[in-house]
């Protein structure tokens, strides 16, 4: 299936979801990794039109793996401002499909295109895992966090995705000891510090507080957003690899919804490797900076764990990769009830964050976006 189809499926599931029809949709937002791009024939021939639907506007939007925050804050200005009813946001990616064909093929044929004044790729900066590399390295170096802390991570999201029948890595635990021997990507990062690559689509409809009412399904909430920029300080300064813009983002987002970390039942981290969620525990407050080793290594985050519940649906590092619409979605499912043997006891908060797209290349990957969900 190509990238159009999968988004024209998920765009259908989510309007019968929402007990809707595709004549009601007037708005859709086309979520891209970097704004553009993908499915070229989705330039000529949309999903909006392969639905038969009549939009009132269409365009794309993204950075990196910030997808649905960006989506939020931009479909919900339309709605604010009377300019829509409802508005459908999906993102669709078929990484899996073009990963296994070039297997298939080798470099033949293959572009290596080169960004002007990108000056990595001579250095052996080839991938997002090494430049990703760099946060872990340093806080490593900083602070003493260890290999085993970061396979942590991976181990308690791998235990959360094989409670969620949905997820690629569903009935495929691991050890500590499995992340310790599974391959070198790059120093520090084995390979189960990696998220996944994968085929799929999510969607999901936003409309205002009046029309979400009469509609089939409990309405969720969007209470609060926040953005932050780690490019809002020099790159080059070393502390910019131990911390995230989360600062400014948690405090819009948190004063928006009116809550504290405390309120948060449930986290959606952005999880693109290990290393970013541990910084995002620290930054958002749950442990202290340079603590979140340790904090992760004593289970918190896991099933059952003290602290709080982290990628309950596996993340992208065992779930799927879609950037945060992973999290987006298993926010709404955890809010809505509907998770499972994951469910987490009455959640009624959920944070999801996003991360990525890169100001600076290499190493940058600035942005970073918070969304509080809510249900009543």
């Amino acid at each position: 299936m190509s990238q159009r189809m999968m988004a024209s499926e998920a765009t259908r599931l989510a309007v019968e979801d929402a007990g809707l029809k595709i004549s009601d949709i007037d708005g859709a937002i086309d979520l891209r990794r970097t704004g553009g791009g993908g499915d070229r024939a989705s330039y000529s021939d949309t999903f909006t039109r392969f639905l038969g639907m009549q939009a009132q506007f269409y365009f794309t939007i993204g950075r990196g793996g910030a997808l649905a925050g960006l989506a939020t804050a931009a479909a919900t200005g339309f709605l604010d401002r009377g300019l829509a009813n409802y508005v459908v946001c999906v993102g669709a990616v078929d990484d899996w499909s073009k990963a296994e064909q070039t297997k298939k093929q080798g470099h033949r044929g293959m572009q290596h295109a080169e960004k002007e004044g990108y000056w990595g790729k001579p250095l052996g900066d080839l991938r997002a895992a090494s430049h990703h590399s760099w946060m872990a390295a340093r806080h490593m170096a900083q602070y003493g966090t260890t290999s085993e802390q970061l396979g942590a991570i991976s181990v308690a999201q791998r235990t959360w995705a094989c409670l969620n029948p949905d997820a690629k890595m569903y009935g495929r635990p691991i050890t500590i000891e499995d992340h310790q021997n599974s391959p070198w990507v790059v120093e520090p990062y084995h390979r189960l510090d990696c998220s996944l690559i994968s085929d799929g689509a999510i969607a999901f409809i936003l409309t205002t507080e009046e029309r979400a009412k009469d509609l089939k399904q409990q309405p969720i909430w969007v209470s609060g957003q926040g953005f932050g920029e780690i490019a809002a300080s020099y790159w080059w300064e070393k502390k910019n690899l131990t911390h995230m813009a989360v600062a400014p983002a948690k405090e819009k987002a948190f004063a928006q919804a009116g809550i504290t970390l405390n309120d948060i039942d449930v986290a959606q981290l952005y999880d693109c490797f290990t290393g970013e969620v541990l910084l995002q525990l620290e930054d958002y407050g749950w442990a202290e900076k340079g603590q979140g080793g340790k904090y992760v290594e004593s289970g918190a985050t896991a099933p059952g764990g003290h602290g709080i519940p982290v990628n309950t649906g596996g993340g992208l590092l065992s779930n799927w990769h879609l950037g945060d619409l992973v999290g987006y979605a298993e926010a709404v499912q955890q809010l809505r009830g509907t998770a499972g043997d994951r469910q987490v006891k009455d959640a009624k908060v959920a944070l999801t964050t996003g991360h990525g797209g890169e100001l600076v290349s290499p190493s940058m990957c600035s942005i970073h976006t918070s969304t509080i969900l809510t249900v009543d």
